[in-house]
C-alpha cells in the first residue's frame, strides 16, 4: 500500500508537467512527443535497474518463456493511453482530462472478476461509487461541459479504457515477471508507436528551450519511472480492482500540488471531494470479515 501511495503521488505530478511542456515558453512540445520523451528518457533507468536486479530466471529455458507478446500488448495500451491523454489536455481542460481519465478503475473492476476471478464485494462497489463521486466533486470547480471540448473529453475516456487495459495486462504479467522487467520491455514496445504518432501529427520534437527539456526529464523520472514503476510493483501484491481504485488518490494529490506549486485556491467544495475520496478508499481497503 505504501508503494501504491507514493506511486499515485508521483503520477499526480504528470498533468502539471504535461501542461507546462505544452506551453511555448517551455518548448511547445506536442502531446504525442511529450509521451514519447516521457518513456524514452525513463528507459535507460529502467533497463539499468533491470540489469542490476537479481534475476529469477537465469536459465535459457526460462528466458524463452518470457511473455514478450503480452509485454508488447502492455506497451501498445500504454502508448494509446499516453498519446490520447496528452492530446486530451490540448483539446480540453486539465481538470476534464484528469477526471475522465480516472474512470479507469471502473473498467478494471468490470474485468478483474472475469480475468482473475477476483471476488468483488458489495462494499467495494459502494466505495468505488463514492470515490468517483468524490473525484467529480473535487474537480467540479474546474470541470466544464463545453461542445468545443467534446473531442478532448472523448480522448480522456479513451485514456481511461486504454490505461485500465494496461493495468489489467500488467496484473497478468506480474504473475511471472518482475515490475522492472515489465516496465523496461513494455516501454521498449511503446516507444515506436508514440514516435510514429508524433511524426504523423507534425508535432514539435526539438526545442531550444532548456527548461522544457528539464520538465520532460522530470516527467520521465518522477511520473513514469518512479510512479508507474511503483504501481507495477503494487499489482503483484494487491488485487487489480483495489489497486486501480486506490489510484483515485491521483486527483487528490493533483489538487494539493496545484495549491502548493501553482498557488491554486482549494475551495470548500474541493476539500469535501477530497475527504469523500479518502473516506471511500479507507472503506475499500478495510479488510473484509470472514463469515
Amino acid at each position: 500500500m505504501i508503494a501504491l501511495g507514493f506511486g499515485a503521488l508521483a503520477i499526480g505530478f504528470a498533468p502539471v508537467f504535461a501542461a507546462f511542456a505544452l506551453k511555448p515558453e517551455y518548448g511547445g512540445f506536442g502531446p504525442a512527443s511529450i509521451g514519447f520523451y516521457r518513456v524514452l528518457f525513463s528507459l535507460p533507468l529502467m533497463w539499468f535497474i533491470l540489469w542490476i536486479s537479481p534475476s529469477k530466471s537465469n536459465s535459457s529455458a526460462k528466458r524463452q518463456k518470457r511473455p514478450i507478446g503480452l509485454m508488447a500488448i502492455a506497451g501498445f495500451f500504454f502508448a494509446i493511453d499516453l498519446v490520447s491523454w496528452h492530446w486530451s489536455i490540448k483539446y480540453t481542460s486539465v481538470a476534464n482530462a484528469t477526471l475522465l481519465a480516472n474512470f479507469a478503475p471502473l473498467w478494471v473492476t468490470l474485468w478483474a472478476r472475469r480475468l482473475f476471478g477476483e471476488k468483488i464485494h458489495a462494499r467495494f462497489f459502494a466505495a468505488l461509487g463514492f470515490a468517483l463521486l468524490g473525484a467529480t466533486i473535487l474537480m467540479r470547480a474546474s470541470f466544464q461541459l463545453n461542445p468545443q471540448q467534446l473531442f478532448g473529453d472523448a480522448l480522456s475516456l479513451l485514456t481511461a479504457i486504454s490505461y485500465g487495459s494496461y493495468m489489467l495486462t500488467v496484473k497478468k504479467l506480474r504473475e511471472t515477471c518482475s515490475p522492472q522487467e515489465i516496465m523496461a520491455w513494455s516501454g521498449l514496445f511503446a516507444i515506436p508507436l508514440m514516435f510514429t504518432a508524433a511524426i504523423i501529427s507534425g508535432e514539435t520534437m526539438i526545442s531550444p528551450q532548456i527548461n522544457g527539456w528539464i520538465i520532460l526529464l522530470c516527467l520521465a523520472v518522477i511520473s513514469h519511472f518512479a510512479g508507474q514503476g511503483l504501481i507495477a510493483y503494487a499489482f503483484g501484491h494487491l488485487p487489480a480492482s483495489l489497486t486501480s481504485l486506490n489510484l483515485l488518490l491521483q486527483p487528490v494529490f493533483a489538487a494539493a500540488l496545484g495549491w502548493v506549486l501553482l498557488s491554486q485556491t482549494i475551495m470548500g467544495q474541493q476539500m469535501a471531494g477530497a475527504i469523500i475520496v479518502l473516506g471511500a478508499l479507507a472503506i475499500a481497503n478495510r479488510p473484509a470479515k470472514d463469515k
